[in-house]
């Protein structure tokens, strides 16, 4: 027996959400480092870049990559770094249940603020993660820029006169 419940527009609209969202998962794979389209694979790391101690810092992430099928350039202010995950030849496609790790090639292109010095650029590798690390001037470096609420500079100015 069905229990009979008050109709909600709100909750039709959210199933229609989750629906979509499946639809478009399946269709295009998700976004967080991954695409997927229906002619094919493709995937690129997750990246975050930071001023850190005077320097610029870019982190990418490669899992289970060599460094060697990594390749890092720099042209002007534009940061690329671009390589092939290469899946291993042990298992053939027709043996595996399931698969979720993605292979291909990848690009990855940042635009550098300036004064990056780039001619002193140092990469490491280390637990899947790949570090780019350069100078930046101080002036070129992020900084904090302080928020005025209109409501309390208007009290400012009252509490004054």
């Amino acid at each position: 027996m069905k229990t009979i419940r008050k109709w909600s527009p709100f909750g039709e609209l959210a199933t229609l959400h989750e629906e979509m969202d499946e639809f478009f998962r399946r269709a295009f794979g998700t976004m967080g480092g991954l695409t997927q389209s229906l002619w094919g694979e493709a995937w690129y790391p997750n990246v975050e870049c930071f001023a850190k101690e005077g320097n610029l810092v870019v982190r990418a992430e490669i899992p289970g990559m060599d460094p060697k099928d990594v390749d890092i350039s720099i042209v002007g202010n534009t940061l690329t770094i671009k390589g092939e995950k290469k899946a291993a030849k042990e298992v053939s496609k027709e043996n595996y249940l399931l698969s979720e790790v993605r292979y291909g090639s990848f690009e990855r292109t940042i635009t550098l603020p300036e004064g990056v010095k780039a001619d002193n650029m140092r990469a490491y590798y280390k637990n899947g993660i790949l570090e780019i690390m350069m100078p930046a001037g101080k002036a070129e470096l992020p900084r904090k820029v302080a928020i005025e609420v209109e409501g309390a500079r208007e009290e400012k100015v009252t509490k004054a006169a």
